[in-house]
């Protein structure tokens, strides 16, 4: 029998309309389950179990009188800490920052409110989101359960352990070169990355998107109902689009008659283990076999576009970093002051190049895929690393040699999920990146339903050490 705190968010909605479940006994059995899990994995910041349970109490009364407030109503959820919530401080996982409450939730948080859901905690993040890990200077280290000597990934750290280890069906995180997609795939979750305005986000950034983080394509095709309604505080959001999110099911058979480009070389960045290798190229198997025709594809990233974008970011975050007191500038995590200081000498000329990558990325991204329905390819070409490095690399001067896969998609507002397909001989989980055109969320998240549907089985999601 399926634990309450593993049911997904679809089963959750059933039971309670048939009052067969109460968001407080579901509520409960995920906060008594991450008192378990939480001490070894520390995936949350602002844990209140008794916030928690009041909404859960309303939500029951709710349902009680037949009129739930929205979609998600009493479902157990988290949000990642940099998405504001009205009255909390958001560190942005340093403690170099102030501690202000925020005056308003952020567009994510406002919507998943509105549709009742039950905010359990919010969840943890490296130093500014600057690393693919859980180091940060504010929260405790998080850990990935399946093992835990390793990292979650990141920046969405806390977002990936709560998700794989049963902290409740829905958590939402950000992505702005691959924070939602990384940890998706080393927590061995899914996540999609939508479009480039498809969710709206405050503050909007290039490339910056807020995405769910579930077990299942099902369960964040319920939470994209939510997140895709408008709000006219996000300048960069798209248009409203009245979208069948409840469509994502079609079948095995979606995959017939597409034509799939396979990326297995980034073009840039660390080579792809061979286990993780594997697993795409089995997963492509699968997807033939299912009716689609693979294409091998070379690669469109160049060392020369994901430096341009590091250096960049090296001066965008050296110009933040000096203008803190020096103080707070302290207390910045040493790798990313190291990175960001980095860049101090750099001259107007070298910015502007740096600066150009991001549009000669999106250039190649769109062109090299605009010969195929969807591209697949590894999430990243390494697994979950050691818990406390801050990069696979551990070198803040190469620092995102692990991004040439999901980057490129960010720059070019292309929707690209990450969804498990296989594990090491270790047991960490492996993640296949599906992409689609700009626009197509929907058909990501169909694509990625049908491998669900036909890839090899997955395995047991871990459990909490023995008390």
């Amino acid at each position: 029998m399926t634990e309450l705190h593993d049911l997904p968010a679809h089963d959750l909605i059933a039971a309670y309309r048939q009052r067969k479940l109460s968001p407080v006994e579901v509520t409960q059995a995920v906060l008594a389950h991450i008192e378990r899990w939480e001490p070894h994995i520390q995936a949350t910041y602002l844990l209140r179990p008794e916030a928690a349970l009041a909404q859960a109490r309303a939500s029951e009364a709710r349902w009680l009188r037949g009129e739930p407030k929205g979609a998600l109503d009493g479902v157990p959820s988290t949000i990642k800490e940099n998405i504001a919530t009205e009255g909390d401080p958001t560190p942005l996982g340093t403690a170099a920052v102030e501690l202000v409450p925020a005056a308003a939730d952020a567009p994510p948080a406002a919507r998943m409110r509105e549709a009742g859901a039950v905010i359990v905690a919010k969840t943890t993040m490296p130093d500014y989101g600057m690393l693919s890990s859980g180091l940060s200077t504010f929260h405790p280290l998080s850990r990935n359960p399946w093992d835990l000597s390793k990292g979650p990934g990141g920046s969405s750290a806390g977002g990936g352990a709560a998700a794989a280890a049963g902290y409740g069906p829905l958590h939402i995180g950000t992505d702005i070169g691959g924070s939602l997609r990384l940890p998706a795939s080393w927590c061995g979750i899914f996540s999609l990355k939508p479009s480039l305005g498809r969710i709206p986000i405050d503050p909007p950034y290039t490339g910056r998107a807020a995405g769910p983080m579930t077990r299942t394509v099902a369960d964040a095709a319920l939470m994209m109902q939510v997140l895709s309604q408008p709000d006219a505080r996000d300048s960069m959001s798209l248009p409203y689009q009245d979208i069948a999110w409840s469509q994502f099911n079609k079948g095995a058979e979606r995959l017939r008659g597409l034509r799939i480009g396979l990326l297995l070389d980034a073009g840039c960045g660390l080579p792809v283990e061979p286990e993780v290798k594997a697993a795409v190229e089995r997963a492509a198997k699968l997807m033939e076999a299912a009716g689609a025709t693979i294409v091998p594809m070379a690669p469109f990233m160049t060392q020369a576009m994901l430096d341009g974008m590091d250096h960049f970011w090296r001066m965008r975050s050296h110009i933040d970093l000096q203008a803190l007191p020096a103080a707070r500038r302290d207390k910045v995590l040493p790798y990313i002051r190291t990175w960001a200081d980095s860049a101090a000498g750099m001259s107007g000329t070298e910015v502007f190049n740096a600066s150009h990558q991001f549009h000669l990325t999106r250039v190649n991204t769109v062109k090299a895929c605009s010969a195929f329905d969807y591209v697949i390819s590894p999430v990243a070409p390494n697994v979950a690393f050691q818990a406390e490095l801050p990069s696979p690399t551990n070198d803040p001067l190469r620092p995102l040699e692990h991004i040439g896969f999901t980057v490129p998609f960010n720059m070019s507002e292309q929707p690209a999920a990450s969804v498990n397909c296989g594990y090491t001989r270790s047991g960490l989980p492996i993640g296949l990146q599906i992409a689609g055109a700009r626009f197509d969320d929907l058909g990501v998240l169909q694509v990625a339903h049908a491998f669900e549907l036909i890839r090899e089985p997955q395995r047991a999601w871990p459990q909490p050490p023995a008390a």
